[in-house]
């Protein structure tokens, strides 16, 4: 029988260590900032503009927004409007790829969330790569991926020129990403900043964090559909573990709104500035709990978008 000092001694001569209590990464984004927040939900221009409101008036450092409901949700115009707010403030605009398996004629993505974001078929592989081009003609330089495959059509598509060299590939949550292995074949296929599992502790954050150098993004604040949970009291331990590290502000208590639309009134801006809210909660107690770790980026440095 291998014993399991043997089977761990084993994944530390494989790269992948376990991790028993974790140490700081010493590890930060280009400006040195060790964590960073994101804003998602941020469904069309109206919504954005009242995130950045927020942030203003409650002196919130927002560094990127992210979007749920799909390019192909938005019109040109609309997103040509989030493009010139993100550039303006040096902040990252994401928006999420095309369609997806919990929106099409398919039944097993009605049953299980594992497979939602999946592109069903090459045709939504398809749909994926128009709207990468379209949203990326409109000045994007983020987008949202939640298919594996697609991720690695989509840099390819960046190696040979059609797509921006620059394009920032982030994956979802609906992504699965739980351990460090998993992580560097997410890097391979081209990932720029990878989503993971809500629920990880602090050590699988830092085994994670051993398996790649790209920024972690992790909800702080859990929407009830990824589990519900509130980490506030983690976040210390989270950004020393993780660093570079996307802190996002999600809402436990609230409703789904993808995808979003006009038919749902206030309901999506008022969303927003309550997340940018629960963000300026979060930096008010990392800051007490562990002022070493200084401010989060006033601006980002990837994923801005160009007008």
């Amino acid at each position: 029988m291998t014993s399991l000092a043997d089977l761990h001694a084993l994944m530390e001569r494989l790269g992948h260590p376990v991790v028993r209590a974790a140490g700081d990464s010493g590890a930060g984004f280009a400006d040195g900032a060790p964590y960073r927040f994101e804003i998602p939900s941020v469904e069309g221009p109206a919504v954005l503009e009242a995130v950045v409101a927020e942030a203003d008036r409650l002196g919130v450092p927002v560094a990127r927004t992210s979007q749920g409901s799909g390019v192909m949700m938005l019109t040109d115009d609309e997103i040509r409007h989030m493009a010139h707010i993100g550039a303006e403030r040096g902040m990252e605009v994401n928006l999420f790829l095309g369609p997806r398996a919990a929106w099409d004629t398919g039944g097993q993505a009605k049953l299980t969330q594992a497979v939602g974001a999946a592109a069903r078929g090459n045709a939504m592989v398809v749909a994926c790569v128009a709207d990468a081009l379209r949203a990326c003609s409109l000045g994007i330089r983020s987008l949202l991926v939640g298919d594996l495959g697609t991720l690695e059509v989509l840099r390819t598509l960046k190696e040979d020129g059609t797509l921006p060299s620059g394009l920032v590939l982030k994956t979802s949550v609906l992504m699965p990403l739980t351990n460090g292995p998993t992580a560097a074949i997410y890097e391979r296929l081209g990932a720029t900043t990878v989503n993971v599992g809500t629920d990880l502790t602090v050590p699988h954050l830092a085994e994670i964090r051993a398996a790649t150098t790209l920024p972690i993004d992790l909800y702080l604040e859990v929407p009830d559909d990824q589990g519900g949970f509130v980490r506030f009291y983690e976040a210390v331990e989270i950004v020393r573990a993780a660093a570079p590290v996307y802190l996002k502000m999600g809402l436990r208590n609230a409703p789904n709104i993808y995808p979003s639309g006009g038919h749902l009134g206030a309901a999506p801006r008022e969303l927003g500035r309550e997340r940018v809210r629960r963000a300026a909660l979060a930096q008010r107690l990392i800051e007490q709990l562990d002022p070493a770790l200084g401010k989060p980026s006033q601006t980002s440095d990837q994923g801005v978008p160009e007008v």
